[in-house]
């Protein structure tokens, strides 16, 4: 469970910028998409490898939801 947390903090300040850059990086769906993939791959025994899925997919679809909201014409 330590290795697990770890890997997920480890991975929120990678997904924040905080290791990597010092500008900041969109990272909308990564937090909570390495959470629940962390959770998953732990079931699965892969953790740490499921929570970088996670980030990855999190990602992918929060920045697919914000490209068609703007698609989108309001009213």
């Amino acid at each position: 469970m330590k290795t697990i947390l770890g890997s997920l903090a480890i991975l929120a300040m990678i997904c924040m910028g905080s290791i990597t850059s010092s500008a900041p990086v969109e990272a909308k769906g990564c937090i909570k998409g390495a959470l629940v993939g962390g959770v998953v791959g732990h079931l699965a025994g892969h953790g740490a490898a499921g929570a970088a899925a996670g980030c990855v997919i999190g990602h992918h679809e929060a920045a697919k939801k914000t490209k068609q909201r703007q698609e989108t014409p309001t009213r």
